[in-house]
């Protein structure tokens, strides 16, 4: 029996747990993870570099996705033997992988801004209705 695919799930509106497209939201799950990638894309980077890249993210929150995505293969990280200690991020081959399909998504993004506005716009304007309606 061939493995299934969301394409071909084997029954009618079945998106498999094991399905690629399915899996991918693994790696997309975490709020900062193809942020990290996509700025590792442009090269090596130092963790201090990587957070003032990415305004918002807590260096507790930086160290977590690094760790993670070090974890996933997808970043390499290196240290330096010097004084102070100089450790530096990249992508591995498999992140190098990962980034073609988030430039997708990033070039659909920028194309489609104005869509993005809308939907904020909507779930603020349904967030400000529950908190007056509670």
């Amino acid at each position: 029996m061939k493995n299934p695919t969301a394409r071909d799930p084997g029954s009618p509106l079945v998106v498999c747990e094991q399905c690629p497209p399915r899996r991918i939201h693994f790696l997309l799950a975490p709020k900062w993870s193809s942020m990290v990638i996509y700025v590792l894309s442009f090269g090596p980077l130092r963790t201090g570099q990587l957070q003032r890249s990415m305004p918002g993210i807590s260096k507790k929150m930086l160290t977590q996705t690094l760790r993670e995505l070090e974890i996933d293969r997808l970043i390499a990280r290196k240290v330096h033997e010097v004084v102070p200690p100089k450790v530096e991020y990249s992508l591995t081959e498999s992140g190098q992988r990962f980034v073609e399909p988030l430039m997708a998504l990033y070039d659909w993004a920028e194309a489609n801004a104005d869509l993005l506005d809308d939907i904020q716009s909507h779930r603020a304007e349904a967030a400000s209705r529950d908190l007056q309606v509670g």
